[in-house]
């Protein structure tokens, strides 16, 4: 093991990235140490950076992370599934650790919102162990992190995106009772979406109807499972929620996935559904997120609104065993438009902020 190894850091919001030298040191009983494959750039990294949401800087982002086990402590000797663990394993692990448990996890089973929880990706780079984000050579892997050792079929394009995007669309799949002839609407094809569109279709649903403004994402939602897609950059409101409700006979959709990170569509997102329809947000994770609709809908059709944050450890092995079970029927792999080495970080950013590639991801 070096003594040291490189980061790439954002001194502060909407500035340059810089590479810079942090030490490295021996792990603890408790904790990993992975020479980082590949790390992707998810939207709320580029929230933080443009400083939208609330991160420490200098910061190390990256979240969506995969590698090989480089230096393992005593006590760390098996994953989730209770997979032995040695070095030069590639693995993945859940974006989130916390300490022990607490009430959130015991009683209400919610670890994703324990107290104390803290999120690789959303750490100061100043701080021990420096290294605990994904634009790097190495991270940490913390005590209280869920660890998976990945399937060798996959490949890392196939993989990289599973802690996060893959993880939280399982969470908001289950969440919203996706189920056979079920009709489902998705605000927003970046890659949540196309992931939900899948496991949307996965999960028995008949009809995916996706919408988003950029025209080649709704070409890339088709062959992910969509059976079909609106270009809401070219309809109304009005005309949209007509177009969806002509699709979803008699009444409207039994899902609504809000993905796109645009608090507006809400409104319209709720119009879409038939009664006792299901109306899950998951893409409004930045602060500020105000809209304003008439909650007389709510109660008058029987809507279920629903907000989903992170997710739950067992999110991360169903999807994986998903991407694993449909790769033959679904090109996972090519989501990852583009790589770059660690030196050309700023470049990646600015296609991912630009909305030029669905993914790009970043090669240590």
């Amino acid at each position: 093991m070096p003594s040291q190894a490189r980061a790439a850091i954002y001194p502060a919001p909407n500035q340059p990235f810089e590479i810079h030298d942090f030490p490295l040191r021996n792990v603890s009983d408790e904790e990993l140490l992975v020479r980082v494959s590949m790390s992707s750039i998810c939207r709320s990294d580029i929230h933080s950076w443009q400083g939208k949401r609330p991160n420490p800087c200098p910061g190390l982002l990256g979240h969506e992370i995969i590698g090989r086990i480089e230096q393992q402590g005593n006590c760390v000797i098996q994953d989730l599934r209770g997979i032995p663990l040695a070095v030069g394993d590639r693995i993945t692990w859940t974006e989130f650790f916390h300490a022990g448990t607490d009430y959130y996890d015991a009683i209400h089973n919610l670890p994703q919102k324990s107290l104390g929880l803290r999120k690789y990706g959303h750490e100061s780079a100043e701080t021990q162990p420096h290294f605990l984000g994904g634009f790097a050579e190495y991270c940490y892997v913390m005590p209280g992190t869920g660890i998976l050792k990945l399937a060798d079929e996959l490949t890392d394009e196939e993989a990289v995106p599973l802690n996060c995007a893959a993880a939280t669309m399982a969470s908001v799949c289950e969440a919203s009772q996706i189920g056979l002839g079920d009709t489902v609407v998705i605000q927003g094809l970046g890659l949540l979406g196309i992931y939900g569109a899948a496991m949307s279709r996965a999960r028995g649903a008949t009809r995916v109807i996706g919408i988003d403004t950029v025209a080649d994402r709704l070409e890339t939602a088709r062959d992910f499972g969509a059976t079909s897609c609106l270009n809401a950059a070219e309809m109304s409101e009005q005309d949209l929620v007509a177009a969806v409700r002509q699709q979803t006979s008699p009444d409207g959709a039994d899902v609504v996935l809000e993905v796109c990170g645009n608090a507006n569509v809400i409104p319209a997102g709720i119009q879409m559904l038939r009664r006792g329809g299901r109306y899950t947000t998951a893409g409004l994770v930045s602060p500020g997120a105000n809209v304003t609709f008439d909650a007389n809908l709510l109660v008058q059709r029987m809507v279920t609104l629903r907000g989903i944050h992170n997710y739950h450890p067992r999110h991360l092995l169903q999807a994986h065993d998903f991407i694993l079970s449909e790769r033959k029927r679904f090109p996972f792999g090519d989501l990852i438009e583009a790589r770059f080495p660690l030196d050309q970080i700023n470049e990646a950013f600015q296609q991912a902020a630009d909305r030029v590639v669905l993914r790009a991801c970043v090669t240590p």
